[in-house]
């Protein structure tokens, strides 16, 4: 088969397939013409049919299509021995009837059941193109083809699509209502000084939070003043020696000890240029 005419079958069957519900395996019925001239062009029709049809095929045949093949004697014993190998389908007819009514009476007015015809007969593929989904397959000059969608078909489809674009009796039932529920206007955001960033900010020590928990607050530093040098932290400063701090003033008297933390200054650079060193003083620490 040419790459454009599978091409074309394969969209043909798509249209089928999404449209109508058609699925694989799908369900051929086969006529007894249609085996007579499988066999008289030398044909796998089991092969064909799934070429044409573009995926898994299962042929069936009815009793009354089989039943007028064995009242042509063994002149179309092969065409027998082809429609044995097929499924057989219950027609329901108690006497044997004409093979094109009984494919019409199985396939019905709707082809519920989604069946593909494969006929040679011309008058029942004129009937079935009025019934709508039903894929038609004949044999041409020893070419089997798939024959384009009916008239029938086409509306079909359009009807389908029309009514799955329209919204149910329920959504518009719903969308006929007047809302009641008021709308509440959006919730403006409120602007202005953020915190600061969380992993930004320094973590507290341990070590200093326990410290200050245990003294009491007398003995903290108040707000605006400074911390008093206690006797007990100079001398932890000084490895448990006590330090004397002596200031000595231009009038040579003692300095009284007020507890301030003073510290000594060198002056360097006298008067005489020797370099040497000069007068000490005391400068008290601001």
């Amino acid at each position: 088969m040419r790459q454009k005419r599978a091409k074309s079958y394969r969209k043909l069957m798509s249209l089928y397939h999404i449209n109508f519900g058609f699925r694989q395996p799908y369900q051929v019925l086969v006529d007894a013409d249609m085996c007579k001239a499988a066999i008289d062009n030398k044909m796998d029709l089991h092969k064909q049919l799934e070429m044409v049809l573009q995926g898994d095929v299962k042929p069936m045949i009815t009793q009354c299509c089989i039943h007028s093949l064995y009242l042509e004697g063994k002149i179309v014993q092969p065409a027998v021995d082809l429609a044995k190998t097929f499924e057989r389908r219950k027609c329901n007819h108690r006497e044997a009837i004409a093979t094109d009514e009984c494919l019409a009476a199985v396939i019905g007015p709707t082809n519920k059941h989604r069946y593909a015809v494969a006929t040679q007969s011309q008058p029942l593929r004129v009937k079935l193109r009025a019934i709508p989904a039903v894929p038609l397959v004949h044999i041409n000059r020893a070419v089997i083809i798939l024959e384009p969608p009916s008239d029938a078909t086409l509306r079909q489809k359009e009807l389908l699509v029309a009514t799955s674009l329209k919204p149910s009796a329920q959504d518009a039932s719903l969308a006929s209502k007047p809302s009641t529920s008021k709308e509440e206007p959006p919730k403006k955001k409120h602007k202005g000084p953020k915190g600061p960033n969380p992993l930004s900010v320094k973590k507290k020590q341990k070590g200093m939070d326990a410290a200050l928990k245990g003294k009491k607050p007398e003995e903290g530093a108040k707000a605006g003043e400074k911390r008093k040098r206690s006797q007990e932290d100079d001398d932890h400063a000084e490895g448990g020696h006590v330090k004397v701090d002596i200031i000595t003033g231009n009038d040579g008297e003692a300095g009284q000890s007020s507890g301030r933390k003073r510290k000594r200054k060198r002056k360097t650079g006298g008067g005489d240029g020797t370099g040497g060193g000069g007068e000490r003083e005391a400068v008290e620490a601001a």
